[in-house]
């Protein structure tokens, strides 16, 4: 247990850093799991539109400094990339 004034304030002050970092951690998770629905629903559309929300809360979070930029940036190259290819799917079935 911390005795200082100063290890106790520091204490304080990582309580409510894990517990901001943590909803914020949360609420990109729920948005991925719009994206991924709507994937698998076949729903194009909205997907494009989740993609949208997901990278704006992304690049918001890493600019924080609750993740960091590049997994940011690689969570939403992924994301992208299954867009495209789902588009694509979509696309070569409508034309074949």
């Amino acid at each position: 247990m911390a005795h200082s004034l100063s290890a106790k304030k520091r204490i304080r002050q990582s309580l409510k850093r894990r517990a901001r970092n943590r909803a914020r951690k949360d609420l990109i998770k729920d948005q991925v799991n719009g994206f991924q629905s709507a994937i698998a629903g076949g729903d194009l559309s909205k997907a494009e539109t989740e993609l949208n929300k997901t990278v704006q809360r992304l690049d918001r979070t890493a600019a924080k400094g609750t993740i960091h930029k590049n997994t940011a940036a690689r969570r939403r190259s992924r994301m992208t990339k299954r867009l495209n290819a789902a588009k694509a799917a979509a696309t070569a079935k409508t034309t074949a």
